[in-house]
């Protein structure tokens, strides 16, 4: 039988792993659930032998050579299997360390999105690093395969920055849609932020609603026993968000993500990676 509350955090051998771990461990023991580490080799290792095999054109000569490199491969990924075994046993010594009961830890070969969204069912919350191996090689900001990934999934989504620590204010970013009102009621119902303070903050276009809307989410935050701390701030969201982090010292941002379509955020850019840039804190994601 399935366990379908599992904490997933999915890692890469990057320098940000073990502050993924330490999220994961947190959201695990606050929310009493089982921890699993899930490394996803997304692609072959590349075999650079030196060789040049331009001139293997000769009869039995292409099979004899697409062997070679079969076994080649073989070879190579298998040893890339045995140094994320050996990754994933760190990662779950660190677990067992700071009290989680046994940790789960498994990998895969695939593409990441098809692979996490399999896991999906088993799944209460993800947990990854905002950066990974691949951007961390080409110094972005953001990884390539995070606005893939989430939008990939239906669960919530923590992504983590470097430098994890335990949360101790959290600032959620509401703006009164059907998905921002679904994650306070999920909020509210879940023991990972209970005993924290929130802050509770609507920016964006004035709407005549606004503070009907930010009433009824304090309201329910405070029914659950949480401290609220409304504000209704019209203006630039990404620079409203980004000023409030700093000037409240918050370590946590709860926001939905990708609510419009991949092919509007190419034309108009994407709200979330925006957020997700300036954000320089771990931001759980809503879907």
């Amino acid at each position: 039988m399935k366990n379908e509350n599992k904490v997933l955090a999915c890692v890469d051998q990057s320098r940000i792993a073990d502050c993924v771990a330490d999220c994961a461990i947190w959201a695990a023991r606050r929310m009493d659930a089982p921890l699993k580490f899930l490394h996803v080799i997304t692609r072959h290792p590349e075999i650079g032998s030196g060789e040049d095999h331009s001139g293997a054109i000769g009869i039995g000569s292409q099979e004899a050579l697409l062997n070679k490199l079969s076994e080649q491969e073989a070879v190579t990924l298998k040893a890339a299997h045995e140094k994320g075994r050996v990754f994933l046993n760190r990662l779950r010594e660190r677990a067992m360390a700071a009290g989680v009961e046994s940790p789960d830890m498994k990998q895969r070969h695939g593409i990441l999105e098809e692979t996490l969204a399999e896991q999906e069912d088993e799944v209460r919350l993800f947990v990854l690093g905002r950066r990974g191996e691949s951007a961390e090689a080409t110094n972005r900001d953001l990884g390539r395969s995070v606005e893939g990934v989430v939008r990939a999934l239906h669960k919530p989504i923590l992504t983590v920055t470097q430098g994890f620590s335990e949360p101790r204010r959290v600032l959620f970013a509401f703006d009164g849609s059907a998905l921002a009102r679904k994650g306070i009621e999920m909020v509210a119902g879940s023991p990972l932020f209970r005993g924290l303070p929130i802050h509770l903050l609507m920016s964006g276009k004035p709407s005549l609603d606004g503070p009907k809307q930010v009433e009824w989410a304090k309201a329910t935050l405070e029914a659950a026993g949480f401290e609220v701390i409304p504000t209704l701030l019209p203006g630039d969201t990404e620079r409203i968000v980004a000023r409030t982090i700093q000037e409240q010292d918050i370590d946590m941002l709860i926001m939905g993500a990708y609510a419009h379509s991949p092919l509007r955020g190419l034309f108009f850019g994407s709200k979330t990676n925006d957020l997700l840039r300036s954000a320089k804190i771990p931001t759980l994601l809503l879907r």
